[in-house]
C-alpha cells in the first residue's frame, strides 16, 4: 500500500501483484488514475506503463513517480503493439467502459502469450448471493476502517456501475476461456486469465522426418 494509503481498491492490489507471472518484464496499468497500482507493479516488474484519459490526474501521478511510462489516452484506441505486455492490469476501471466484451477482447489482445490479464472491478448486485456478499463487505469495511484511514482518490467515479456481477462474469467467460473469477467482499470482483501460448503445428515434412527417426535402421549383411 503506497505511503500507507488505503481504500477498497488499494486493498486488492495484492491480488494483482500475486498474479504477476515469473519473469514478467512489462506491465500495463489500464485506467491508472492516481498511479498507485502502477507504482506497486514497478516493485515487481521492470517496465510499467500507466494509461488514463484524465490528463490532470495523470500529471499528479507523474509528479509522484517519474519511473513509470505515463500515457494520456484511451486504451481502446491507443496504438499499443499487440501481445506487448506480460501483465495487463486494471483496478476499478472497466465499469467506466460500456462494452464489456470489446474491452475484455482489447485487453486480451494486448497481453503477451503466457502473460496475465488481471482485473479488479466494480459491478452492481442483482441476486440474493450478491446481497450476502455486500453484507459481508460492510462488516469487513467497518473492521478495516477502524485500523486505517480511508484515502479518497482524485480520479473520476461512476456510480452505480452499469453492469451486474453476473453480466461481467458472462462477458469475461465468453472472451477469456478458462479465466478465474472471484467475488470479493469489498464490493469488488477479480478476474485472472493467462493467455495461452500458440500451439505450433507440425509441417508434413517435419512429421515424416520425425517418423523416419523412429524406424529402426537395418544394416545389410556384408
Amino acid at each position: 500500500m503506497p505511503d500507507g494509503r488505503w481504500n477498497h481498491n488499494i486493498h486488492y492490489h495484492r491480488l494483482i501483484l500475486a498474479a504477476v507471472p515469473p519473469g514478467a518484464r512489462t506491465a500495463l496499468d489500464v485506467g491508472t488514475g492516481d498511479g498507485l497500482l502502477a507504482r506497486d507493479l514497478r516493485r515487481v516488474v521492470p517496465r510499467v506503463t500507466g494509461i488514463d484519459v484524465d490528463g490532470a490526474v495523470l500529471e499528479r501521478a507523474r509528479q509522484e513517480d517519474d519511473g513509470v511510462d505515463w500515457i494520456e489516452g484511451d486504451v481502446r484506441t491507443h496504438p499499443f503493439p499487440l501481445d506487448s505486455f506480460d501483465v495487463v492490469a486494471s483496478v476499478a476501471t472497466l465499469h467506466h467502459l460500456p462494452d464489456l466484451e470489446a474491452t475484455f477482447q482489447r485487453l486480451a489482445d494486448l497481453t503477451a502469450p503466457g502473460g496475465v490479464l488481471a482485473v479488479v472491478g466494480l459491478a452492481r448486485s442483482s441476486t440474493p448471493l450478491d446481497r450476502v456478499a455486500d453484507l459481508a463487505g460492510a462488516v469487513e469495511h467497518r473492521v478495516l476502517a477502524r485500523r486505517r484511514q480511508v484515502w479518497k482518490h482524485t480520479a473520476p467515479t461512476v456510480w452505480p456501475p452499469p453492469h451486474t456481477y453476473a453480466q461481467v462474469r458472462r462477458a469475461a467467460a465468453r472472451v477469456l476461456p478458462a479465466m478465474r473469477w472471484r467475488r470479493l467482499p469489498l464490493w469488488r470482483y477479480a478476474i485472472v486469465w493467462t493467455k495461452p501460448r500458440p500451439v505450433r503445428v507440425e509441417s508434413p515434412a517435419e512429421a515424416l522426418l520425425r517418423l523416419a527417426k523412429l524406424v529402426p535402421r537395418v544394416v545389410p549383411d556384408a
